[in-house]
């Protein structure tokens, strides 16, 4: 649905790495803008750290998606070439 929505997946990489860069800032602004300690500033820095790795995993499903797109059209150029010449397709050249 995302593919369809036209997000590729170097963005879903950009975002994982952004989550990790706002992880820090935001570990570091909680250090010092609250009066609540280190313990505070960790559960910011970890909740907002753990987005990083959903990002990269979408991302890797689009790119997967983004693969197979580019591969389906020589796999049907190939299979109609068979079909045309009279004769069974074969996987194993796919």
């Amino acid at each position: 649905m995302l593919h369809k929505m036209g997000v590729s997946s170097n963005v879903m990489y950009m975002a994982g790495i952004a989550s990790i860069g706002l992880s820090v800032a935001s570990w570091l602004t909680s250090q010092a803008a609250e009066n609540a300690g280190t313990d505070r500033a960790d559960r910011w820095g970890i909740f907002v750290g753990e987005w990083a790795p959903t990002f990269f995993a979408i991302g890797v499903a689009l790119r997967i998606e983004e693969t197979h797109m580019d591969q389906r059209p020589m796999e049907q150029e190939k299979l109609s070439e068979s079909y045309n010449e009279g004769r069974m397709p074969s996987r194993a050249g796919v």
